[in-house]
């Protein structure tokens, strides 16, 4: 785990001690909800994304006024993926470990599914950009169900082309690919530099403990 993270495992404890009527998200949705956060050509403030971290719909009252959220803990995460993204380096996604001969589809498929979650919330350039957008965007919507998220019917034709992941290791190094070829692509650093295609640098990565 990166250092300058916090700790999944606590900040899950934090956030599932959050009551009714908040519904927040566990921290493998986050993670993905934060990487597509970061991958906006104009950078969200805080106050527009961080209300649906601890409801999904985003409520006001939700939580109540008054009651402790793992907001810093939140924004420790957020910053992290920031250096990672900006600097085009290896980072570890938070993703479920698998037990046995687990399907690596359900390990991270929570972790799309934030990713898409906040892709269509705020608008992130989602297909039709360009070929090489699409083909990143498979590598995430690949888990998804066409029925919750309508991306995935367009994408459809790049996820027929793909290989299921056959490892945990190989679906987390996917998503990784992603995310930092979308940086290139349709991210902050894209309009100055002339949206470059980089290589993802690191090596292949694994479930956080």
């Amino acid at each position: 785990m990166d250092a300058s993270s916090p700790d999944p495992a606590a900040l899950q404890q934090q956030l599932d001690a959050l009551l009714p009527p908040a519904e927040p998200l566990d921290v493998v949705m986050l993670d993905g909800y934060l990487c597509a956060v970061l991958l906006r050509a104009r950078a969200l403030s805080v106050d527009r994304w961080l209300p649906f971290v601890f409801d999904i719909e985003g409520r006001d009252g939700a939580p109540p006024d008054g009651r402790a959220v793992p907001q810093q803990a939140v924004l420790q995460r957020h910053a992290s993926l920031k250096q990672a993204v900006m600097r085009r380096q290896w980072f570890d996604p938070w993703v479920f470990e698998l037990d046995g001969d687990g399907d690596p589809a359900q390990a991270v498929m929570p972790w799309a599914a934030g990713f898409a979650l906040a892709a269509e919330r705020f608008a992130l350039p989602l297909p039709s950009v360009n070929d090489a957008a699409s083909e990143a965007l498979a590598l995430i919507y690949q888990y998804l169900d066409a029925d919750d998220f309508p991306a995935v019917a367009v994408l459809q034709g790049q996820i027929d082309l793909l290989e299921p992941p056959t490892t945990l290791a190989q679906a987390v190094e996917d998503l990784v690919r992603a995310v930092l070829l979308l940086a290139d692509l349709t991210g902050p650093a894209a309009a100055t530099a002339g949206a470059a295609t980089k290589t993802a640098t690191g090596k292949r990565g694994s479930a956080p403990g």
